[in-house]
C-alpha cells in the first residue's frame, strides 16, 4: 500500500521519490509505504494553495456556496467512515469501534459546524452620530499551514481545516509523520467533494517538512497542535516572517474531587479521562485529586475500574485499550514507570507488560510533587492519585502546574462547583463530565498550554483578516 501526498488536486510522489515506512502498532510490522516529502514538496503545496487562493474561485464564493461542497465534504467522510477507522487503526493502535462511534461523527460535525457558522456569522455595524458609517468585514486571511497531532489524527485535522476553508482560505495539512493514511483520505476525499483543485493539499513526512512549512513566508496563519517544544520552535519560525499562530500544546490536566461529589460518576468521568486514547490526550486527567473524606471508596472503585478494561487487538469491537502509537512512545512511557520518575511513588495496578506496546491502566498513589511521573505530560495511561485535605488545598495541587489546558471538578454543591470552577487555572474546566465540547466555545489553554483560541467566533478572528470600513454619509 502506498499513501501519498495530495498536492493541487492530485495524489503525487515526493518530489525526490522518498519514501518510509508506516508501522501498525498492534502487529508492529509495516503495513504502507508513505512519501517523505521535503522542502520542494511544501513548496509545490505552498504555490497551489497560493494559486488558488489568489487566483482561484475558492475565497471568492459565496458562503452558501462553499458551505454546500464542505456538507458534500463532511457527507463524504461519514460515507468512508470504515477506511477512516482503518486508517487509524493501523497508524496509531486507536480501536476501530471508537473511531466509528466518535472520531468519524466528530469529524464530519466539524467540517458541517463551520461551514454554517462560517455563513450565519454577523459582522458589527457601528452607530455614530458624526455622519459615519462604520461596519466591519471578516475577510479570508490566505494561506493556512495546520499542523495535526498523531492521538487524534482525523479529528483534530477537520477541527483546523474546517474553520480555515469555511472563511475561504487556502490550506496546507501537515499530519504527523507517524499517522499519515487519513489525512491524504481526506485530501482526495476534498478534490471528490468538488473542493477546488489546491484548496486542501496535504503533505506528508517528518519534522523537517514541518519546519518547511512554518518558515515559508507565503503562508499567512499556522495553526499546530502538539508538544509544548515543538510550539515554542514554531513561534521562532513564524516570527521571522510575523505569521500568526494558534498554538495548542501539551498538558498534565488534572481532576478534583471534592468529599461531595457522587462517586460513580467520578469515576466513570475520571477513568475516561485518564485511559481513554490510551491516555494518549492532551486533555487527560492525570492527575487526580481526591479529598481524604471519600478518598478509600474512591480508589476502590476506581483501582477496580481501570484493572477491568480491556486491551486487545483494535480490530476487536470489545477493546477499550489498545497498544502506543510507536516503540518510541512506549519507550517515553514506559521511561516514566521507572523507580527513578516514580521517586517513591506506588503503582497499584498495570505498569509495564513486556515489549508489545502495550501498557495496561496504572494506577499510581503516594508520588512526591517533583517527581517526573507527576510534573511530565507522560501521554499515556497512567494516572497518580493523591488526597487533600481542603477545598483550597486541592485547587492549589491542581494550579500546581505550568501547564492550563484542562482540568475536572467533580461536587454535587451548586456554590462549590462555580466557586472552585473559578479558581482553576486552565482553558477548559468539566464539572461532572469530561470532553463535552460546544464548536461555539473557545478551545485552547494557558501557560504552557499555548497560545490563542479555536471555536466558533474565536476561529473566526484566527481565520480572517477583520477589515473595518468608515464612510462619511452625511451629505
Amino acid at each position: 500500500m502506498k499513501i501519498l501526498h495530495v498536492i493541487d488536486g492530485t495524489d503525487t510522489a515526493s518530489a525526490d521519490g522518498s519514501t518510509y515506512d508506516d508501522t501498525d502498532p498492534y502487529t508492529r510490522s509495516t503495513y504502507a509505504t508513505v512519501a517523505r516529502g521535503g522542502e520542494r514538496d511544501v513548496e509545490l503545496a505552498v504555490a497551489a494553495a497560493r494559486r488558488a487562493f489568489d487566483e482561484g474561485p475558492w475565497p471568492r464564493m459565496g458562503f452558501a456556496e462553499r458551505g454546500r461542497l464542505l456538507h458534500r465534504f463532511a457527507d463524504l467522510i461519514e460515507q468512508n467512515a470504515a477506511a477512516f477507522a482503518e486508517a487509524e487503526s493501523r497508524d496509531m493502535g486507536k480501536p476501530r469501534a471508537v473511531v466509528l462511534a466518535n472520531d468519524v461523527p466528530r469529524a464530519a460535525g466539524n467540517i458541517r459546524f463551520f461551514a454554517d457558522h462560517a455563513r450565519l456569522s454577523a459582522a458589527d455595524v457601528l452607530p455614530s452620530d458624526t455622519g459615519h458609517h462604520t461596519y466591519l468585514r471578516y475577510e479570508s486571511a490566505g494561506v493556512v499551514a495546520a499542523i495535526a497531532p498523531w492521538n487524534f489524527p482525523l479529528m483534530l485535522a477537520t477541527w483546523k481545516i474546517a474553520p480555515a476553508l469555511a472563511w475561504g482560505n487556502t490550506v496546507v495539512l501537515k499530519p504527523a509523520e507517524d499517522t499519515p493514511a487519513s489525512a491524504a483520505l481526506l485530501g482526495l476525499l476534498a478534490v471528490e467533494a468538488g473542493i477546488p483543485d489546491g484548496v486542501l493539499n496535504v503533505v506528508l513526512g517528518f519534522g523537517d517538512a514541518g519546519a518547511a512549512l512554518t518558515r515559508h513566508p507565503a503562508v499567512d496563519r499556522i495553526t499546530f497542535t502538539g508538544s509544548s517544544a515543538t510550539g515554542r520552535a514554531i513561534s521562532a519560525a513564524a516570527a521571522a516572517n510575523l505569521t500568526p499562530v494558534s498554538l495548542e500544546l501539551g498538558g498534565k490536566g488534572s481532576a478534583v474531587v471534592l468529599d461531595d461529589a457522587d462517586l460513580d460518576n467520578a469515576v466513570s468521568w475520571s477513568i475516561k479521562a485518564a485511559f481513554g486514547n490510551a491516555g494518549q490526550v492532551c486533555l487527560a486527567g492525570s492527575r487526580l485529586y481526591v479529598q481524604q473524606g471519600v478518598f478509600d471508596a474512591f480508589m476502590e472503585r476506581f483501582t477496580a475500574a481501570a484493572q477491568d478494561m480491556r486491551l486487545g487487538d483494535p480490530a476487536d469491537p470489545t477493546t477499550e485499550v489498545g497498544p502506543l502509537a510507536s516503540a518510541a512512545h512506549y519507550r517515553k512511557v514506559t521511561g516514566y514507570l521507572t523507580p527513578e520518575a516514580l521517586a517513591g511513588g506506588h503503582i497499584l495496578t498495570g505498569g509495564t507488560t513486556g515489549d508489545d506496546w502495550f501498557v495496561p491502566p496504572t494506577v499510581i498513589t503516594d508520588v512526591p510533587a517533583g517527581a517526573p511521573v507527576q510534573r511530565d505530560e507522560v501521554f499515556g495511561p497512567v494516572v497518580t492519585v493523591t488526597p487533600f485535605a481542603t477545598e483550597q488545598q486541592g485547587v492549589d495541587l491542581a494550579n500546581s502546574t505550568p501547564y492550563g489546558l484542562s482540568a475536572m471538578l467533580f461536587t454535587e454543591n451548586l456554590h462549590r462547583a462555580h466557586r472552585t470552577a473559578a479558581r482553576l487555572r486552565s482553558g477548559n474546566v468539566w464539572v461532572n463530565c469530561f470532553f463535552i465540547r460546544d464548536l461555539r466555545a473557545p478551545f485552547g489553554g494557558a501557560g504552557d498550554s499555548g497560545i490563542g483560541r479555536e471555536g466558533g467566533a474565536f476561529s473566526r478572528e484566527f481565520f480572517t483578516e477583520p477589515k473595518t470600513i468608515c464612510m462619511y454619509i452625511d451629505h
